[in-house]
Order: C-alpha cells, then sequence, then structure tokens
C-alpha cells in the first residue's frame, strides 16, 4: 500500500461538501486523513494523506481536480507550495 501527501485549496462552494472524509473512501478504494485543514468562509487549505494503490490514489487525487479542487503533491521534507 502506498501513500502521499497533498495541499488541496476548496474554493467556497465546495467547504461544506465532505469530498474528502466521505466520498473519497467511498468512491475509491483509498483511506484519506486530514492532517491539518483552515476553513475560512471564502475556502478551505487543507493538507491530506491518501492511502492506497498508486492508480487508485491518482484516480481519487483527478476525481478533486475535475470536482474543483486544486490539488498539488507535498514532497517529504519540502513545504507545501501555497
Amino acid at each position: 500500500m502506498a501513500s502521499a501527501k497533498y495541499f488541496c485549496i476548496f474554493p467556497q462552494e465546495l467547504i461544506s461538501q465532505p469530498i474528502i472524509s466521505h466520498t473519497l473512501g467511498e468512491k475509491f478504494k483509498v483511506v484519506p486523513n486530514i492532517r491539518a485543514a483552515s476553513i475560512q468562509p471564502t475556502g478551505a487549505r487543507v493538507i491530506v494523506e491518501i492511502e492506497g494503490e498508486p492508480d487508485e490514489i491518482e484516480r481519487s487525487v483527478e476525481y478533486l481536480r475535475e470536482c474543483g479542487v486544486d490539488v498539488k503533491p507535498i514532497v517529504d521534507g519540502e513545504e507545501p507550495v501555497v
């Protein structure tokens, strides 16, 4: 099982939807783990770690992007690009 971390920026219209906490685990064979979050009325910034098979992780990330989430990978030892 692989694991990858991502920095996600959610636009205002998506902050009330359980895209990470519910949908990713239901739609794909992955386990999402929210590591940090900052939620404001205008949007949200979230660091999420996703565990699963590499192809399922990639499919779940693509799904987030299709939903309108800006997703950037976090490389170990580097700060997320804001």
